[in-house]
């Protein structure tokens, strides 16, 4: 008796350590990317180049690992997949900003390690640089905008800074535009406005050219198509109406008393 209950304690032991044990070799493995074990944010500038490279910490077998760009898988070759794994981000560009890649465990995906690219780049700057509108209309002049870190955004009207007049100009701003509307255009209005951005990098303008012409004065078309036609009918029913006297005098171009003797 006391034989069978010192085997159904060692085995007891034995169960609770491979219950113990289990969970600790599911999870023991542990990512790092550059040798961070967080996520974190990487600072790069356009035309860069970056190499990611992700290894697996405390594994006691080879263990599988997956790239992605966002939610996109990324391509590997067979012998850049198994323990270390690295991917290279060449010809980083503005558009990259925010972007980004995560490393994750093949047999687990819930342990993941992801950098974000933080490509620093100055105001760029675009937009329709030259406009021409009538006196009395309104105008938007609409400056796209990228940068980081963010820039500073204002309006200058011939070199000077705009004096926003109420119920005439309108700025309204995004993370990617600056836009200036100005309501019923005037003479006034007319000159050259530059949407400028200025960061802690360097300061850069975009000039908009508006010319203000004189309001065309427009002549309504249906009054002009409605008179055709009442002068149009009026003839129509004088000519009826003069019939029988063009028919007249028809008949006496033609009576033979009239023609000359030879």
């Amino acid at each position: 008796m006391a034989w069978n209950s010192s085997v159904i304690m060692q085995m007891g032991r034995f169960l609770l350590l491979v219950i113990l044990y289990l969970p600790r070799e599911m999870t023991s493995s542990v990512l790092t990317v550059n040798g961070k074990t967080e996520n974190y944010i990487l600072d790069t500038t356009p035309g860069s180049q970056v190499s990611l490279i992700c290894a697996v910490q405390n594994h006691t077998r080879e263990e599988e690992l997956l790239w992605y760009r966002e939610e996109g898988r990324v391509d590997l070759k067979s012998g850049n997949k198994i323990n270390s794994s690295s991917v290279c981000v060449s010809s980083i560009s503005e558009n990259d900003n925010g972007i980004s890649f995560t490393c994750r465990l093949g047999r687990d995906p819930s342990v993941s390690i992801s950098v974000a690219l933080n490509v620093i780049f100055p105001p760029l700057l675009s937009g329709n640089d030259f406009q021409t509108v009538e006196e009395g209309s309104n105008v938007k002049l609409v400056c796209s905008v990228k940068a980081n870190p963010q820039a500073q955004m204002m309006w200058y009207k011939n070199s000077s800074l705009l004096d926003l007049e109420k119920n005439h100009h309108q700025i309204q701003q995004t993370s990617e535009s600056f836009q200036l509307s100005i309501t019923k255009v005037e003479k006034s209005d007319n000159g050259t406005y530059s949407c400028t951005a200025k960061s802690s990098l360097q300061t850069e303008s975009l000039d908009f050219h508006l010319i203000v012409k004189d309001k065309t004065v427009s002549v309504p078309a249906e009054p002009i198509i409605a008179a055709c036609v009442v002068i149009f009918l009026t003839l129509c029913f004088g000519l009826i109406a003069r019939r029988k006297k063009i028919m007249e005098l028809c008949m006496k171009d033609k009576d033979p008393h009239r023609e000359t003797a030879l």
